[in-house]
């Protein structure tokens, strides 16, 4: 016996049929899903967190495992903003500002911005005074928007782990300012972990649970004289974060090189594969970066995990992988908290590459990070750039 509410029941019948209009890539359609569903009875709030947002995160979930095309995923997140845009304008949801002012940015660097989009729309839906700011807000700009317009709280959004030390500097700086952050999104952990370590003064997992703390008021933080990120991360004493992040042309050329001459068929690859390959590299050394700079191993193993996942579902060997890893590892030889990570990553996709019957001390030609598998369409190998979407 099903336990799933009339109410769970007829979201679902509208996540189905807005599903169909992006997939079909017809905007007044999906439109018209939203505007019947507030014609309906259904409030705002809940078409935007129970309907829209869902479908959006099946779109990613899709393009993850390959069945939608990088311009898909794209075209159903242009729709989805758009039918957002159209909501918010509906006479039906125009709510005057009661409450205080808040500010809604995207941390530099950071473009998903549909989860700061719908949390703005949110706020917006409860009655406050919302300055939307968009995706990629440099830190500086961010800083002379408060000065000039003042807030209540600044909700900082990031979805990229990659985006960790950017987002540290936004909320040292507003926080400089005198203004709260509470800080959101995938980047900032399931359980906000990082959020915490970086000194945000409150985390939210989700829209709902970040308007209510923010309506709780956070409290105004105490500017203190002279704070910098290493005060949160004395760990960043050791430079290895400076000097690696620094390094990163010189180690993406090195891998190049070493992985020429470890696998011959690399130097027949084309410039374009060249250039795929040295892109996924650098972004391997990115977040190698990351991981040194909040100093928890667990944000590299995961991006390799994950990789290796997105290559699999694309059906390029996950293979690929270790010889970067290696190469890595022996370029940072003289760096222990380096050579830490990329050992505990390598163990990771030995056993990933294990449990799906790979051999992880084969050493084919398959195993080069621009080498087609067998039957694949793809172009070249290790794609993490596209990953990023």
């Amino acid at each position: 016996m099903s336990t799933r509410t009339p109410a769970a029941h007829r979201t679902r019948g509208l996540q189905d049929r807005l599903w169909v209009a992006v997939i079909e890539r017809n905007e007044h359609a999906a439109a018209q899903v939203v505007f019947t569903a507030l014609d309906d009875g259904i409030d705002a709030e809940a078409v935007l967190l129970d309907v829209i947002a869902p479908v959006q995160a099946r779109v990613g979930s899709e393009w993850a495992a390959n069945r939608l095309g990088v311009a898909q995923e794209h075209a159903a997140s242009a729709i989805a903003e758009r039918i957002i845009a159209a909501l918010a304008h509906h006479p039906a949801v125009r709510v005057t500002p009661r409450l205080g002012r808040v500010t809604v940015a995207c941390v530099d660097q950071e473009w998903h911005v549909l989860p700061a989009r719908l949390l703005a729309e949110v706020l917006t839906l409860r009655g406050w005074q919302v300055d939307f700011l968009g995706a990629q807000v440099p830190t500086p700009q961010l800083v002379a928007h408060l000065h000039s317009n003042g807030a209540d709280v600044v909700a900082l959004s990031s979805s990229l782990p990659a985006r960790l030390p950017t987002a540290h500097a936004a909320i040292t700086a507003c926080q400089a300012a005198g203004v709260p952050v509470l800080a959101g999104g995938a980047a900032f952990g399931p359980d906000g972990r990082y959020a915490r370590r970086l000194g945000a003064d409150a985390w939210a997992p989700d829209a709902r649970s970040a308007a209510r703390r923010i309506a709780d008021r956070i409290p105004v933080p105490v500017p203190a004289a002279g704070r910098q990120q290493i005060d949160d991360l004395p760990h960043l004493g050791d430079q290895e974060y400076t000097l690696v992040v620094r390094s990163r042309p010189q180690l993406v050329r090195a891998v190049l090189t070493q992985l020429e001459s470890r696998f011959p068929a690399a130097a027949a690859y084309t410039e374009r594969q060249r250039e795929h390959t040295a892109q996924d590299i650098a972004h391997i050394v990115e977040y190698l970066g990351v991981a040194l700079y909040m100093d928890d191993g667990e944000l590299f193993t995961g991006f390799l995990a994950w990789t290796a996942g997105i290559l699999e579902a694309r059906r390029v060997p996950a293979a690929s992988l270790p010889p970067v890893l290696d190469v890595l590892e022996t370029e940072l030889k003289d760096f222990p908290r380096s050579t830490r990570l990329l050992g505990q990553a390598r163990a990771v996709v030995d056993a990933l590459l294990a449990s799906a019957g790979h051999n992880p001390g084969a050493s084919d030609d398959r195993s080069s990070l621009s080498a087609p598998h067998p039957g694949s369409r793809s172009r070249s190998g290790c794609r993490t750039s596209a990953s990023r979407r």
